[in-house]
């Protein structure tokens, strides 16, 4: 069966642009990291319900950007969901003057690479997924 990255939408109305752009730029960036794409939603949704995610899942009553459950059941496929607050993206975009399209860009690849094993808890984490992200910004720009 063949291995496909999908995007839904819960409870807004919003249109991704470039899907296919997106998806080869999202198997690229999977497989540059030595893994093999498996099946990955991204979801996107507003901050009411990726909180109400949190809470749910991780017991936690803030409010997040994004949200990554990985469903791999071997460590060479990248099988997922990642949520995205379509509202943080945008008040994000703003707060770090970037377009709406820069950042929401920025979250997916942040969600896959934490689907890769990437962490952000420590500092030193946050400087390696920040380099990560800012490299693979730089190559979907080149598509």
């Amino acid at each position: 069966m063949k291995k496909k990255i999908q995007f839904f939408t819960e409870g807004i109305k919003f249109r991704i642009r470039e899907k296919s752009k997106i998806r080869s730029w999202v198997k690229e960036t999977i497989e540059c990291e030595g893994y093999e794409q498996g099946n990955l939603n991204i979801v996107l949704c507003n901050d009411q319900y990726l909180q109400g995610l949190n809470h749910k899942y991780l017991k936690s009553k803030l409010l997040t950007d994004i949200l990554t459950f990985n469903f791999s059941e071997n460590n060479q496929e990248i099988d997922g969901e990642i949520y995205i607050s379509v509202d943080r993206v945008r008040e994000n975009a703003q707060l770090f003057r970037q377009t709406m399209k820069e950042e929401l860009n920025r979250v997916i690849i942040h969600g896959v690479l934490h689907l890769m094993g990437y962490n952000d808890h420590k500092e030193a984490e946050v400087v390696i997924m920040r380099k990560k992200e800012d490299f693979y910004l730089e190559e979907i720009k080149r598509k």
